[in-house]
């Protein structure tokens, strides 16, 4: 249903809701007035209003009689204030169904206000693209763009499809895929996806994929399934309610007939079983529990953390180990200069010397110490390059004949090496036989991993560890650094699966989360109780294997995640809690004769309303 025609019918209920309310209190000072009305006429007073705001109940409850639906909440309703109208209490009876219809006027606008969060955030279905034809750009639906052609995408239009820039500068804002706030600038090679807004300058871009898997439809079509696999307090909820609902009917009718038959009375215990029936409604549970649940998801998809169903929320929660790959998930996924330790020149000068006699490779090494250097000579002045396989390079640099590799390339010209114990990638330098130092390359550690980490402790993880293929010197390096329990080193994407089945069947409580890049862990993934893959714009292995998509590759997204989960579980437990015990105290005080109609209907509409308010927490968190 389209916004505006939610908004017509929630006008129309809260009139009929004013209209009745207005007519019942009418009718209680004109009865007061009155003491002596024809109770013909009184009842036709009370009536009016309880037609106005309940016929739709009733409707609807003659409808499921006869469908087979018996035992919900409009029949509950519908047969406690018809019941409370043949006994007399008419003020009552109006507002029952009063009551009920405001209950329910504020559980339809939770609904569509959590609705609403998700579809606001999930707004980035494109209407256009634009393409050229015939010297002139025209507009067309993105669906009919085929892959390899060009798109025009101005400023302020969002990107209707994945592609890569083949011409234009601009400034992109990410934040409806990632939840980053921060722009990214982009030029002629990056990548762009389906989604994003196009901020400031003019791009045209290569499609790539067809909007079918283009990146905006997938993550659509996630969160609209994210309801099908429901959590293990929904199920409970849902089974419950088919278990409490014909038992409270049958309780009621016990409660009416036994003791009448009893002690005579037959009025007063059908008074009884009537407000017995009233509080027995389960509405605060059916709906506030899904409530939290959804909102909770809705809450993670505005941070860009997309979460396949409330069932995984919940096994979020119950996180005790978290397992994560080193390359690309807690460390840049790209070589880079962490060090430089000089003997006898200048730091910069020993990078110089090795950034030229690398030069001419594309080696990674050679790329993170060719950008680490700011002043790389004329290349006119690198000469004699040869590579020496498996130990390095040897080149003429300014005149200067210079060796930069391994220790082995150092032992074999007669230099002794100075030794770098538990460090990474060691680049020796010498020139003209004297040894100039050495160079530390690593995979740079991730801004806020080490934080991210300490993290996951304070929210309760028990066990972190951390899978590498790297050497084993290399990646206790790394787990020392950010802090992890345990580091697994030198695996295969093999290895890593029989490791996370042992870390599985050695865990005593909770749940095992895996986080890795989405691709080249999509077994370990699937093999987890929780997957969860990080940075995958565009990776249709992510979005199939993993069960958590974190859009960006933030690491400290992932204690956020936990701790939306772990606020959301809960919210829901504090509603389960809050609904039993009411429900279960009035009840005991209905059928002792102690709660009134009153109490009866606070224990149902006004817990509905306490329940819903508190699930609205979720989207807040």
């Amino acid at each position: 249903m389209k916004k505006n025609e939610h908004l017509k019918e929630m006008i129309r209920d809260l009139l009929f809701i004013g209209l009745s309310a207005g007519l019942l209190i009418g009718a209680w000072v004109l009865t007061d007035a009155f003491p002596a009305m024809n109770k013909w006429l009184v009842l036709l007073v009370f009536l009016i209003p309880y037609l106005i705001c309940g016929l739709d109940v009733l409707v609807e409850a003659l409808e499921k009689l006869f469908s087979g639906q018996l035992l919900d909440e409009d029949f509950l309703m519908a047969a406690a204030s018809i019941g409370a109208i043949c006994l007399g209490e008419y003020p009552e009876a109006v507002a029952v169904m009063l009551f009920y219809r405001i209950g329910e006027c504020f559980e339809e606008y939770a609904v569509n206000k959590s609705r609403r969060s998700v579809a606001e955030l999930m707004n980035i279905r494109p209407d256009f693209a634009r393409i050229e034809q015939n010297g002139e750009l025209i507009m067309v639906e993105p669906s009919f763009v085929g892959i390899g052609t060009v798109i025009t995408v101005s400023p302020g239009d969002r990107i209707p499809l994945d592609g890569i820039v083949i011409d234009g500068t601009t400034t992109v804002d990410t934040s409806p895929l990632t939840g980053e706030s921060m722009p990214k600038t982009i030029s002629a090679g990056a990548e762009v996806y389906s989604g994003c807004v196009n901020l400031s300058g003019l791009i045209r871009v290569k499609v790539t994929s067809s909007f079918k898997q283009s990146t905006v439809t997938k993550i659509l079509e996630l969160v609209e399934s994210s309801a099908v696999n429901k959590s293990k307090r929904e199920a409970f909820i849902t089974r419950f309610a088919k278990i409490y609902t014909p038992l409270v009917v049958t309780l009621a009718v016990l409660l009416a007939v036994i003791p009448s038959l009893i002690d005579g009375n037959w009025l007063e215990w059908i008074r009884r079983a009537l407000i017995f029936l009233v509080i027995s409604c389960p509405c605060a549970l059916v709906i506030s529990v899904p409530l939290s649940f959804f909102g909770g998801i809705g809450c993670a998809s505005r941070h860009g953390i997309l979460i396949k169903g409330s069932n995984y929320l919940e096994a979020l929660a119950e996180a005790s180990t978290v397992v994560m790959d080193k390359t690309g998930t807690v460390t840049e996924g790209s070589f880079s200069v962490v060090g430089v330790e000089p003997i006898g020149i200048s730091s910069a000068d020993l990078l110089t010397l090795a950034a030229a006699a690398e030069s001419f490779s594309n080696h990674p090494i050679a790329l993170s110490l060719k950008n680490a250097c700011r002043n790389l000579p004329d290349s006119s002045l690198i000469t004699n390059v040869r590579e020496l396989a498996g130990r390095g390079i040897e080149a003429n640099v300014c005149g200067r004949r210079v060796l930069v590799g391994n220790s082995a390339l150092m032992s074999a010209n007669g230099i002794t090496p100075r030794y770098a114990p538990g460090r990474a990638t060691i680049v020796h330098v010498a020139a003209d036989g004297i040894y100039g130092g050495y160079i530390v390359i690593d995979d740079r550690i991730k801004d806020g991993a080490k934080e991210a980490v300490s993290e996951l402790y304070s929210l309760g993880i028990e066990k972190t560890v951390m899978l590498t293929g790297d050497a084993d010197s290399t990646g206790q390096a790394v787990g020392t650094a950010l802090g992890v329990n345990n580091v697994y080193t030198e695996l295969l994407p093999a290895d890593k699966v029989i490791a996370v089945e042992e870390l599985l069947r050695d865990k005593h409580d909770g749940t095992l989360l895996f986080v890795g890049d989405g691709i080249n862990d999509a077994p370990v993934l699937a093999r987890s109780d929780v997957g969860v893959a990080m940075g995958v714009l565009g990776s249709d292995a992510a979005i199939e294997a993993a069960d958590v998509v974190l859009m960006d590759d933030d690491i400290a997204k992932l204690p956020l995640a936990i701790s939306i989960s772990k606020n959301t579980v809960k919210i829901a437990r504090q509603n389960i809690w809050l609904s039993l015990l009411v429900k279960f105290a009035v009840l005991l005080l209905a059928a002792l004769g102690i709660a009134d109609m009153w109490l009866a209907v606070f224990a149902d509409v006004g817990v509905l309303i306490l329940a819903t308010l508190n699930a609205l927490r979720t989207l807040r968190i």
